[in-house]
């Protein structure tokens, strides 16, 4: 994973859409025209949504090649709502509203339900998750010498 922080440029000139430069790579990301976007790419949500799901299928990917478990496809459905803190029941927080991930893993090959388990428990060990359900700071400054739009 490139982990240089220099690659990565966020540009919005225009309502909500927004240009993701990583290295070689260019996303855009919108809202819908239903909120006063111009649908021109996924939200940033549906976006992390992504990340956490791409990061689950490699993750298990890689465990299944390096066990030489048959692996031979995987989809992964995910849904992000909120919930109100006192309906969950495995929540610390008990007061207003948390945000609720559901994923469903589909595998396909010819795995047994040892493998199958296994690789669920796998999937929640990926690099994404892991950051995502650990305690983060996160340090925004404002650069004072920007001098025109970029």
């Amino acid at each position: 994973m490139d982990n240089d922080s220099k690659v990565f440029r966020i540009n919005n000139n225009k309502g909500y859409e927004t240009t993701i430069t990583v290295g070689d790579h260019t996303i855009i990301t919108d809202e819908p025209v239903s909120t006063g976007g111009g649908n021109a790419g996924p939200t940033p949500y549906h976006l992390f949504l992504a990340s956490l799901g791409a990061c689950k299928a490699v993750t298990m990917r890689v465990y299944a090649l390096r066990k030489e478990i048959p692996l031979k496809g995987i989809s992964i459905n995910l849904r992000h709502t909120h919930i109100y803190a006192e309906d969950c029941e495995e929540c610390e927080t008990k007061v207003g509203r948390i945000s609720k991930v559901d994923v469903e893993i589909n595998l396909f090959g010819e795995l047994t339900e040892e493998q199958k388990k296994k690789l669920l428990i796998i999937a929640d060990k990926c690099p994404v998750q892991r950051t995502i359900t650990s305690e983060m700071v996160i340090n925004t400054t404002l650069n004072e010498n920007a001098t025109a739009v970029a």
